[in-house]
């Protein structure tokens, strides 16, 4: 069977399968009990910088969940919107797609346009290490306007009911890129708290008035919205950092958060 092989294995993490469940396995020794989370924010850096963030962003979902994770990712390299049908290779082992879920989105399927995006691809090793009965299912947004995030959240919660699968949402996105830290704080932590609100339109109100520049605001709409319909009530920043607590940088870093919606 065709699968989706690593893209970024051995620059955004690890490629030798040791290393990479030693590295995953440090992340998450320091991570805190489980929250029930219907969805997450995630980041998706290299994981020096924005790994042990990540491991806070699924660590609130309990590890024994064994359903589908739809991960939307944002972008990088212009494609529009599509999933993916294919089973997902990490170092660690392989990931299934659940491809009843991706047949019923009404979705594109587009494996040439994901076949080099890490927004999603730096996911799936978390995935297959804290969760190695999940499944999958890969939506790359091109398009991040609100109304095609509604869009795409309507087409998940249409899969959702028809499936009546057990899913969790995964929104991929850094914050502020770039900027000195006392920017990426303020402008970031103002953003972070719409979506703990779960309003959406004040998320985008907040990312343009402050002119952010995260790069996976669709996907974190979607994915808000989604758990709404899924009866989510609140959602929680369970952590936040930048590039700079790795480097020493604080002149240009990149804003990271694990925010969980619950």
């Amino acid at each position: 069977m065709k699968t989706r092989p690593c893209a970024v294995a051995g620059m955004f993490y690890p490629r030798d399968p040791a290393r990479l469940g030693h590295l995953l396995g440090g992340f998450f020794a320091g991570t805190g009990p489980a929250k029930n989370a219907k969805g997450i924010v995630c980041p998706h850096a290299g994981y020096v910088y924005s790994g042990q963030i990540a491991s806070y962003a699924f660590s609130a979902i309990s590890p024994d969940f064994s359903g589908t994770f739809v991960v939307i990712g944002p972008s990088h390299n212009g494609y529009l919107t599509c999933v993916s049908a294919i089973p997902w290779e990490t170092p660690i082992g392989t990931v299934e797609t659940d491809t009843e879920f991706a047949g019923e989105l009404d979705i594109p399927v587009d494996e040439v346009a994901q076949a080099n995006e890490h927004s999603i691809e730096v996911q799936v090793p978390f995935i297959r290490y804290r969760f190695p009965n999940a499944k999958i299912v890969s939506i790359m947004m091109g398009e991040q306007d609100p109304a095609h995030a509604r869009a795409v959240s309507e087409k998940i919660v249409a899969a959702h009911r028809v499936t009546k699968r057990d899913i969790r949402i995964v929104a991929s996105s850094d914050f502020s890129h770039y900027v000195p830290e006392p920017v990426a704080r303020d402008g970031d932590l103002y953003a972070i708290q719409a979506v703990e609100n779960l309003d959406v339109p004040e998320f985008y109100r907040r990312i343009r008035e402050k002119r952010l520049t995260a790069c996976g605001y669709g996907p974190v709409s979607a994915m808000v919205l989604s758990c709404l319909h899924m009866g989510a009530e609140k959602g929680e920043l369970v952590r936040y950092g930048t590039s700079g607590d790795q480097t020493g940088d604080r002149d240009a870093v990149v804003g990271y958060a694990a925010i969980a919606v619950m």
